[in-house]
């Protein structure tokens, strides 16, 4: 495989690859046909569609479980199967690019994720439903990083920031109005219709990515030529993500390392990694590129993609959370306060992605990463069950507010020092990275919002005890007011003593959430070190680093 080596002659559009003549390409940069920025609108539309079908199913699963005959607790199939299939694709998406050619392989994905869809929609039992849904997850499992990699070599390096703002728009603003958007189709229509809206966007984009994209010619080029089945690394690939990804989503409900089901999910999880990483380290023709990890650079940004992906996802699920189980607002209401959040994003991307050509990108992830701890930081000051629903949005703002100056740039920074023909598989790993620390930052703030939950029920509790002059003022008060609205004294009594537990309850969890904010404040602000340990890019020159 080859080895990246820094300097300007690695130039994405530029001159060859000094380390590897074969890839030579002619001093005159390709370009497509067609308008880039009309085909990086039709793949990004592509990637949107997928990444809305992460999330937009969540609201409807007690309606599915109803209608399809399943518990609750069954119906979370429909989300891990998804999810399971989706990350198994992601990482060797490079390598099935190269076998069957990127336009192929993304119009394979295309039809695979349309169709699918169509099946879900129609599926008479639950277990026709996770069938349909793992086909649905390998189909879009390609979209993403294929999306990615298309932007990356049709946009002229110059504007690949603008690009890849376009591409964050999808990843980020998606997966927030999912939910609003399932729970709006469902009670107005029907769970099925989540499914069913996928048909006309996919087959719009599959006409239009057939008409308008095209393989760059070193991607043509690289089209099976020497293409081994890795049988050893698909196994290893399949067991160890599948393992890690039912653990991530099932590990709070059945109390992670207490139940023997999750610990051998872990040990599986943690056994076939490992033996993948290092199996194809050496392996001739391995189906994940992991030597790309050998460039400091890469692997920095992967990381950072990671954390990101734990970012994003914890707090897109703890605010619509806090509101919908403390405040009593709807699922709507709550959508409603994520919303603002998306609208500065999709203000603050673009203006990003024009920084980018003027601001090397280790600045702007530097000033990302402090914006976004002293966004946790300012919830943990100011959340708690008195906040009124301009405010709520208004926090939802500060929190998202830093994760525009995060995406573009990590990306930016994922392809410096690397070669055009890597883009495939430099997308798929990013993306991979991505999704995985959203599923470990969804289970990671689930656990904690519980645990310290607990913790702090348990301390609360020892300040309302009978004996305590506070804690029986409180209660004769509450049941002397509950006495004038015509309880018996018997049944005051009782409420009053509810009501001060209930109380409690939302203080502890209340203090569970701030310390989960305290959490993604530390690690934001750890981040914000480490950004500029990143190398420096050529503002504007897509995959060339700074000289000097």
């Amino acid at each position: 495989m080859a080895q990246t080596t820094e300097g300007p002659s690695n130039s994405r559009n530029g001159g060859p690859s000094l380390e590897n003549p074969r890839s030579a390409r002619p001093a005159e940069p390709w370009r497509p046909k067609f308008n880039p920025w009309l085909i990086a609108v039709v793949v990004a539309m592509a990637a949107f569609m997928e990444v809305l079908d992460t999330s937009i199913a969540n609201v409807a699963l007690p309606y599915m479980a109803g209608n399809l005959g399943a518990s609750n607790d069954e119906s979370t199939w429909v989300l891990t199967s998804y999810l399971v299939s989706n990350a198994i694709v992601l990482p060797i998406s490079g390598w099935l690019a190269s076998a069957l050619g990127r336009k192929r392989f993304f119009m394979i994905c295309l039809v695979v994720f349309t169709v699918s869809s169509l099946l879900c929609g129609f599926a008479p039992s639950l277990g026709a439903m996770i069938l349909f849904r793992v086909l649905q997850g390998a189909g879009g499992g390609g979209l993403q990083p294929m999306s990615q990699a298309i932007l990356a070599d049709v946009i002229p390096p110059q504007q690949r920031g603008q690009a890849f703002a376009l591409y964050g728009i999808t990843t980020i603003i998606a997966p927030t109005i999912g939910p609003t958007l399932g729970g709006w189709i469902t009670d107005n229509y029907t769970w099925r219709w989540i499914f069913f809206i996928n048909l006309p966007v996919g087959i719009l984009a599959l006409f239009l990515i057939y008409r308008l994209v095209e393989d760059p010619p070193w991607a043509k080029r690289a089209v099976g030529a020497g293409v081994k089945i890795d049988y050893i690394g698909v196994a290893l690939l399949t067991l160890g993500v599948g393992a890690l990804q039912i653990m991530l989503d099932k590990g709070q409900e059945d109390d992670w390392f207490g139940s023997h089901f999750i610990l051998t999910l872990a040990v599986i999880a943690g056994v076939a990694l490992v033996s993948l990483v290092i199996f194809e380290w050496f392996y001739k023709n391995p189906i994940i590129e992991v030597r790309l990890f050998k460039n400091l650079n890469f692997l920095g940004a992967n990381a950072m993609m990671f954390v990101l992906g734990i970012m994003l996802f914890s707090s897109l699920v703890m605010m619509p959370l806090f509101l919908q189980t403390l405040m009593g607002y709807t699922s709507s209401s709550a959508g409603l306060v994520l919303s603002g959040g998306g609208l500065l994003l999709l203000f603050l991307m673009p203006v990003v992605g024009a920084l980018a050509s003027k601001i090397q990108a280790r600045y702007m992830i530097a000033f990302g990463w402090l914006a976004l701890s002293l966004a946790m930081f300012y919830s943990t000051q100011h959340l708690d069950l008195d906040i009124s629903f301009r405010f709520a949005s208004i926090l939802r703002m500060v929190q998202v507010g830093g994760l525009a100056f995060l995406f573009v740039p990590i990306n930016l920074v994922s392809y410096v020092g690397m070669p055009a023909e890597k883009s495939n598989s430099v997308a798929g790993l990013v993306n991979f990275m991505r999704n995985i620390g959203s599923s470990i930052g969804t289970s990671m703030v689930t656990t904690l919002i519980a645990r310290r939950a607990q913790f702090h029920q348990v301390y609360l509790v020892r300040h309302i005890a009978p004996g305590q002059p506070t804690f029986t003022q409180a209660v004769k008060a509450l049941a002397a007011h509950l006495a004038v609205l015509g309880l018996d004294a018997s049944r005051a009594t009782s409420q009053a003593y509810a009501r001060v537990y209930r109380a409690l309850i939302g203080q502890a969890t209340t203090l569970a959430y701030i310390d989960t904010f305290w959490v993604l404040c530390v690690g934001a602000g750890i981040m914000f070190f480490l950004s500029f340990a990143l190398r420096r890019n050529e503002p504007g020159g897509g995959g060339e680093a700074a000289v000097g």
